[in-house]
């Protein structure tokens, strides 16, 4: 039986691509086997009949799928299971990024309450005070940005090139996942006070608090 992970954008037809070639490489279809009816693969990942046709049409010209018309569609070459980064950020559902973000961030604000300067401080209040304002005004997009731009300040604050280089990889798929489940500003304005509390915490050099506030902020989403 095959998940039921939705996609969650809407580029669709690459997206099935992705997954398909995942769980592939993975083993999940092996040489040889046929894949899920059509029916099956809509509803695993949420999408209309075209775009699996068009996903089964990009594979097969890949030389990875083998169409037999009346019959079904069989794995017909394995693939490596390696896979770029980005692509994996970009087929992850919700809970994975929160997992992610939870991994990525709690160990960031806790950095960051040890490493900052009064420079970075500035920086982070300033798009706080962004994230404030556009979330009250309920501008969406802006405040997402503004939030994002939080968190990679605080990120940048931590002086671990690695993980703010991590970071901003992550935050493109965490703003698209926004767009995606959130259709105004409230749960910005929600959380505000626990953003206010993070900062707090690391303009005090409070690492312990600052790392149980990142965890909560993440798990309000």
């Amino acid at each position: 039986m095959i998940g039921n992970t939705v996609i969650l954008k809407t580029s669709l037809a690459d997206e099935v691509v992705a997954r398909l070639r995942h769980q592939i490489s993975t083993g999940r279809y092996k040489l040889g086997e046929r894949l899920p009816t059509e029916p099956e693969l809509m509803k695993a990942y949420g999408v209309g009949r075209s775009t699996i046709r068009e996903a089964i049409r990009i594979l097969a010209n890949l030389g990875l799928l083998n169409v037999q018309q009346g019959v079904g569609t069989f794995v017909e070459k394995q693939i490596s299971t390696s896979e770029p980064i980005d692509q994996r950020f970009r087929r992850a559902d919700i809970q994975d990024l929160n997992e992610i973000r939870k991994l990525i961030e709690v160990k960031i604000a806790e950095k960051s309450a040890v490493s900052r300067t009064d420079r970075d401080i500035e920086n982070i209040k300033s798009h706080l005070t962004e994230r404030d304002t556009t979330a009250k005004q309920g501008k969406l997009e802006e405040c997402i940005k503004a939030d994002l731009n939080f968190h990679i300040a605080i990120a940048e604050a931590s002086k671990n090139d690695i993980l703010a280089d991590l970071y901003r990889s992550v935050s493109i798929y965490i703003q698209k996942l926004y767009l995606s489940i959130y259709t105004d500003t409230n749960i910005f304005i929600e959380t505000q006070h626990l953003h206010e509390q993070l900062l707090n915490h690391i303009v005090k050099k409070e690492p312990k608090k600052a790392w149980d506030t990142a965890t909560k902020i993440i798990d309000h989403v």
